[in-house]
């Protein structure tokens, strides 16, 4: 066993607080009055609690000053009462009014997944590591951990910058057709959104929305059922972004919060894993659950580099749930993923597009007592020469959970060869309190030559590391 994380509250990223805008009268409109009193400061005393703002704050974020001016720039498009001709100080001040800080892992950091990233030296192989960070609110975020294992298994984590930044985030254009089958999976795809879905260019962004929206209300008899349509069909189309992050900066400086209504209320249990396509392309797939506080949406992350990450929403009749995790190459010229669609037990589906999942063949379910309630996977599976190896999660009596192993054939993933009769991991004595007491779970391990690295959540509270061979692990399956 090696190395404990434990969230840091210190840890501050800087989001924006605009207050509501929108109320039936004048009363109501609190960002008006706050930029009025704001900017009815008198001078020094602006520049005042600009100065102990800066020597307060500022070393605590990374570009504090960009925060300010983005946020500034958000409130421009909700309110009309900015001046356009602010001086340097009343634009940094107003911009602090409009910002928060937000301690992004002051509850929790849990939930792992692991990959190799980069070439390995003398034995020691770089990684990255992602971690489910809950903050104010129990909201989840996606932060990454940089280390690397060497030839002994022994697991050194880089020093976590305290710095974190949000990168930059834009839409991107994606397929009517898409949409329009997602619509369908969730029930949404009622006349009013098919009126406005076939609008629509085949290739769409989100003001082509607005535009098929305005022109339809303009003729449209049931303003009321056109307008529900259209905040679903933005709801959903919301969840097609990219955000780009400074290459100069560490990884783990890159922070991917909330930033669509569909993920408001939380980014859950990012399971990456190295994929390697037949002509020797690399891309790193993460898969996720988006949460607004009553529905979820897997959506699929894709980046070369860690540092520029496109986000698209999974669609089909199979990916409908948590815990999708993706093979890491092809099997007979498919893509390949595991599941847990029926909330109890993993199936294997496959795929020629990694955005979209409609079968799925039941691989296998609880057996064992620790895990009767669900079987689901920890992740990924790796491939070794005996078989395909899926670290498992089983929940238990009292919602114990354990971590366990299956071995899968090959050729035929949905075929089970090995399986631990016995827990590969369970909470040890100073593991088992926290927010959710008795858990541990994982969304990703890997393999360093004979030694298998698992990262693993603990009571919803801290991260822990275990490290051990791989056929140690092998030989104990029957």
């Amino acid at each position: 066993m090696t190395h404990r994380i434990e969230p840091d509250p210190s840890r501050l990223v800087a989001r924006p607080f605009i207050p509501g805008n929108s109320g039936p009268n004048e009363t109501d409109r609190r960002l008006d009055h706050l930029v009025d009193r704001v900017l009815a400061m008198p001078p020094e005393l602006r520049r005042q609690t600009l100065e102990r703002l800066r020597q307060r704050h500022g070393t605590r974020y990374a570009d504090l000053e960009e925060a300010w001016a983005r946020h500034l720039e958000i409130a421009r498009q909700v309110t009309d009462r900015v001046p356009a001709d602010l001086d340097e100080e009343e634009a940094a001040l107003l911009g602090a009014y409009l910002t928060l800080g937000y301690a992004y892992e002051g509850a929790a950091l849990t939930n792992p997944s692991i990959v190799p990233f980069g070439p390995e030296a003398d034995g020691r192989q770089p990684f990255v590591m992602s971690a489910r960070a809950i903050g104010e609110g129990h909201i989840s975020s996606i932060t990454f951990i940089t280390g690397a294992v060497d030839g002994d298994g022994r697991v050194e984590l880089d020093p976590r910058s305290p710095f974190v930044s949000n990168g930059v985030r834009t839409a991107l254009v994606a397929s009517r057709e898409r949409l329009r089958r997602k619509l369908a999976e969730l029930g949404y795809l009622d006349e009013p959104a098919e009126r406005i879905v076939s609008a629509l260019p085949d290739d769409y962004s989100p003001e082509d929305i607005d535009v098929a929206y305005r022109v339809l209300h303009e003729a449209d008899t049931d303003p009321v059922g056109l307008e529900i349509a259209y905040h679903r069909v933005h709801w959903v189309a919301s969840s097609n972004y990219e955000v780009e992050f400074d290459p100069g900066r560490p990884v783990s400086e890159h922070l991917l919060s909330p930033s669509a209504p569909m993920e408001s209320q939380g980014m859950e249990d990012a399971r990456f894993v190295r994929f390697v396509d037949d002509d020797g392309t690399v891309t790193y797939y993460g898969t996720y659950t988006a949460f607004d506080g009553s529905r979820i949406l897997p959506q699929l992350i894709e980046t070369n580099d860690f540092h520029r990450f496109r986000i698209s929403t999974m669609t089909g009749p199979a990916a409908h749930h948590k815990g999708i995790a993706i093979f890491p190459r092809r099997i007979d010229g498919d893509l390949v993923a595991i599941s847990r669609h029926d909330h109890v037990n993993c199936y294997v589906m496959r795929s020629d597009d990694a955005r979209s999942w409609s079968n799925a063949e039941l691989a296998f379910g609880p057996e064992q007592e620790w895990e009767l309630f669900n079987v689901g996977n920890c992740g990924s599976p790796i491939e070794t020469p005996e078989g395909w190896l899926v670290i498992t999660h089983g929940v238990g009596p009292m919602r114990r959970y354990a971590l366990g192993a299956v071995l899968l054939d090959l050729d035929e993933p949905a075929k089970v060869i090995g399986r631990l009769r016995e827990p590969l991991i369970e909470s040890a004595p100073d593991e088992e309190f926290g927010y959710v007491p008795d858990v541990v779970y994982s969304c990703g391990s890997m393999l360093h030559g004979d030694h298998l690295v698992i990262p693993y959540g603990y009571a919803d509270r801290g991260i822990r590391v275990a490290v051990t061979r791989l056929d140690d692990v092998l030989a104990a399956m029957a």
